[in-house]
């Protein structure tokens, strides 16, 4: 019998981005529809919202050929994830004129500009996050599976 192990590796990793975009798309129609605060983001949230599941989907299956030999905890390999998402997602806006990279900081839609010592902040917060989910809803979820 075929158990599809990068198939159930793949619902495991596509299962936190899933439950949680969706929250942040509420909050944000919330903000902007109901209480009128404007946020210039609607262009920029599809495409996020459209790769981030596959990414973490495809991420979980890398994990699960290469865990063999490299032996990385599940928690460490998530980890990881943001620190490629975050340069790729940079050079696309850059790419598509909604961010412009200037000496100190970074402009988004025109609008918002944000130092780099806050961004790289932002991404300590999301390698720590990342690693949260992956070590313990991630893994929750490969034990479940059978995968882990």
């Amino acid at each position: 019998m075929n158990t599809h192990p990068y198939l159930r590796a793949f619902l495991a990793g596509i299962l936190v981005p899933t439950l949680v975009l969706p929250l942040l798309l509420l909050a944000f129609i919330v903000l902007r529809l109901g209480m009128q605060i404007s946020f210039p983001i609607e262009r920029g949230l599809v495409f996020p919202m459209a790769l981030v599941p596959g990414l973490w989907g495809i991420w979980s299956m890398l994990w699960q050929a290469s865990r063999e030999t490299t032996h990385l905890p599940l928690g460490a390999h998530g980890a990881v994830l943001p620190l490629l998402m975050v340069p790729v997602g940079a050079f696309i806006a850059t790419y598509a004129g909604v961010l412009h990279l200037g000496a100190s900081s970074a402009t988004w839609f025109n609008m918002v500009s944000i130092p780099y010592a806050l961004i790289a902040c932002f991404l300590v917060a999301a390698i720590a996050a990342y690693y949260l989910a992956w070590k313990y809803v991630v893994g929750y979820v490969n034990r479940v599976l059978g995968i882990a």
